[in-house]
């Protein structure tokens, strides 16, 4: 690896390491220690997290000359790695009253300083390759960071704005829903082997495509609000079994965020009214499904997805439009952007799939059980970090992700 793209890396470490510190700026210390339900963490947890990953796997690895910051930090720090070292757990993360917001500022500029050193000193491919995998790891992060606040700003009744400098875009109309024809036959799926990517989009293999079609659209808040007043929630014979009982058991009747009345929802920038022609988020893949069983159709599966997809560029409603909320758009198919979208496919491995080598082999293959594929990212997805294989997945009962969906069917449009 020659200098250059050593010190290319190093610009592109700042600006990612410091993006994350500006999501913060209209946060309160007091608002970055809450952790609303298990799912989340707190904002001052996630600032600390992705240090200590910087620190474990690239400082610790390759500088012989580093020295920890706090040796506390890699107990109260770690997620999930059990392979280094034991951690405190996670529904008690909003306990941690110390280290103090301020001491999580100060870790963070004490690794980023060494790692800086490291990239002045060694332009080893290793290196470059870890300083870069953290790097994709900490914008997943900015992510989760914009979710989990929303939660947390949410079970507070005066509504509080996380931003008000976000934009908020004038809304078109949504027109029908309409249909374009998918390929069929055996088409490729996976990273194509240029640039980064995750190992789980890994190995690159065939996947047999049957006639279907895609929607044009994620489908929006308005159609969303004839499934509930056609009673779909009442309706058993919508259902999964386990979504059934999961809208019983926690009194489900409506997205996540809405309001009783369904004309107002929580969003970072605060209570706002229900747009009829955006895209529908915060609903579960519970609802998803039920909500297009009773539309007649079905959820696309993440090959049918990816391969619609694999000569479009990356653009859409993402991270750096300010938005942060899903917007009605009628100007493209909204692939990327807006909401995650459920697919009817479960997250496994790809024919062939081996893990990272070492602790990083923890990352996504011992979660391969038991959760759904989500394509396309968010509204609070940064635009270089998405891509036409990029694959995340969450538990079928997941709501406070922005997820949303589009609707497939068999056979020709």
């Amino acid at each position: 690896m020659d200098r250059n793209a050593s010190t290319s890396l190093a610009s592109e470490f700042r600006r990612v390491r410091d993006y994350s510190v500006q999501l913060c700026a209209t946060l309160a210390p007091e608002d970055t220690v809450v952790q609303s339900m298990p799912d989340t963490s707190p904002t001052k947890w996630h600032l600390a997290h992705i240090t200590w990953f910087f620190e474990r796997f690239v400082l610790e690895e390759y500088s012989g000359s580093y020295r920890r910051f706090n040796d506390d930090f890699d107990y109260l720090f770690n997620s999930y790695y059990f392979s280094v070292g034991q951690m405190h757990a996670r529904p008690r993360r909003g306990l941690l009253s110390r280290p103090t917001f301020a001491e999580v500022l100060e870790y963070r500029q004490h690794v980023d300083a060494a790692i800086q050193d490291l990239l002045e000193q060694n332009d080893g491919m290793e290196v470059i390759e870890r300083v870069v995998l953290g790097l994709n790891h900490e914008q997943q992060h900015q992510e989760l960071l914009l979710t989990d606040i929303k939660h947390v700003l949410s079970c507070n009744p005066t509504h509080p704005v996380m931003n008000p400098a976000l934009v908020v875009p004038e809304s078109v109309l949504a027109g029908e829903y309409t249909w374009s024809n998918g390929r069929s036959g055996v088409r490729p799926i996976g990273a194509r082997g240029m640039g980064f990517c995750f190992d789980n989009e890994l190995p690159r293999h065939d996947a047999l495509l049957h006639e279907h079609a895609l929607g044009d659209r994620l489908v929006t808040n308005g159609e969303y609000r004839e499934f509930i007043d056609d009673g779909g929630y009442r309706d058993s014979n919508l259902w999964l079994s386990d979504g059934w009982a999961v809208i019983n058991e926690r009194g489900w009747d409506r997205p996540l965020y809405w309001s009783e009345s369904l004309d107002a929802e929580f969003t970072l920038g605060g209570l706002r009214d229900i747009d009829a022609s955006a895209p529908v988020c915060h609903v579960s893949y519970y609802e998803a499904d039920a909500f297009a069983r009773w539309a007649g159709v079905r959820l696309p599966t993440e090959f049918e997805w990816e391969d619609a997809v694999s000569e479009l560029p990356v653009d859409g409603n993402l991270l750096e439009k300010n938005i942060w909320h899903p917007v009605a758009n009628a100007s493209d198919r909204q692939f990327f952007g807006d909401a995650w979208e459920w697919t009817s496919s479960a997250y496994a491995p790809y024919p062939g799939f081996k893990p990272l080598p070492g602790s990083l082999g923890e990352y996504n293959g011992k979660f391969m059980c038991n959760q759904m594929t989500v394509r396309g990212g968010s509204c609070v997805t940064a635009t270089d970090h998405i891509r036409p294989s990029y694959r995340s997945f969450f538990y079928p009962d997941a709501r406070w992700q922005f997820l949303g969906f589009r609707l497939a069917k068999d056979g020709a449009a």
